[in-house]
């Protein structure tokens, strides 16, 4: 592996990273924001609207706890993610199909590294499974489409 993609797998793993953890501070705003919400006043009489409120941001607090501890967990993936080089598609590869982007660590919205557009994928998706183990040149279907890996490091 070059230099060059070296460092640029070296910036995707920062990228990922950086994203992740916007994702995981907004989740925890918005469970702060709602676990405030759910606390009672100081005064000694509740009326039924005051507990209904405070029961349904309760609720709403409680429904953002899943995606803090998702964010955490593929935080911690991207942290412990092996980026040596590699000539087969793995977790820490980088795959370049039909000049598509991809970095096998955790699913992630598209974003850009050095002017390029990528995507995390897990090893949970369709395409890993179907190029998982194989290397550039090699060819998988996908969806019923033919596909060829053009880069993998």
């Amino acid at each position: 592996m070059t230099q060059d993609r070296a460092a640029l797998k070296a910036k995707l793993h920062e990228r990922m990273k950086a994203l992740e953890e916007a994702e995981l501070a907004a989740a925890i705003e918005h469970y702060e924001a709602h676990m405030a919400d759910s606390r009672l006043s100081g005064r000694e009489q509740h009326d039924n609207d005051d507990i209904a409120d405070s029961v349904t941001e309760l609720n709403l607090a409680q429904g953002f706890e899943h995606p803090v501890e998702e964010h955490q967990a593929k935080i911690a993936a991207i942290r412990s993610l092996d980026l040596s080089p590699t000539d087969v598609v793995r977790p820490g590869a980088a795959i370049v199909v039909g000049g598509k982007n991809f970095i096998v660590s955790v699913a992630t919205a598209r974003f850009d590294c050095e002017g390029e557009t990528w995507m995390g994928i897990s090893t949970q998706a369709p395409i890993y499974r179907a190029m998982d183990g194989l290397s550039a040149g090699d060819s998988f279907e996908l969806g019923g489409r033919n596909m060829v890996i053009d880069e993998v490091f």
